[in-house]
């Protein structure tokens, strides 16, 4: 009677899951910034929002590409499949201006876009 020894499979399954959970919060972020901390909790989400950021420096970064704020919304409505819906998440470095923060929400605003969000950590954990 032979049976298949099922342990080593187990254990290559185990090391995958692991390499996926230690290497899947380094792909999210593009550029690097410190998020503001909050309270509130994750949304859900069936499909990936834009990025915007908004480092130290000033600079804004549509998802990885660096751009000016007069270069911002031509090329949001060059890459919004959804049109005005699209789902539009900024982040800004803590450490950054707040006027630049508001003055890249406020051109995405005035666009027609309608679901813009800001990115925070959360400090409850989860």
């Amino acid at each position: 009677m032979s049976e298949i020894n099922v342990t080593p499979f187990v254990d290559v399954i185990l090391v995958l899951l692991i390499i996926f959970m230690v290497s899947a919060p380094m792909l999210t972020a593009g550029v690097p910034i410190d998020l503001p901390e909050t309270q509130a909790k994750a949304l859900s989400a069936d499909k990936d929002p834009i990025s915007i950021t908004i480092d130290p420096a000033g600079k804004i970064f549509l998802q990885e590409t660096e751009v000016t704020l007069d270069e911002l919304i031509p090329k949001l409505k060059a890459i919004a499949t959804t049109g005005y819906d699209e789902r539009i998440f900024v982040r800004g470095d803590k450490s950054s201006n707040y006027g630049a923060i508001m003055q890249v929400m406020g051109a995405i605003s005035g666009a027609g876009y309608r679901n813009i969000g800001l990115v925070t950590i959360s400090t409850d954990g989860g």
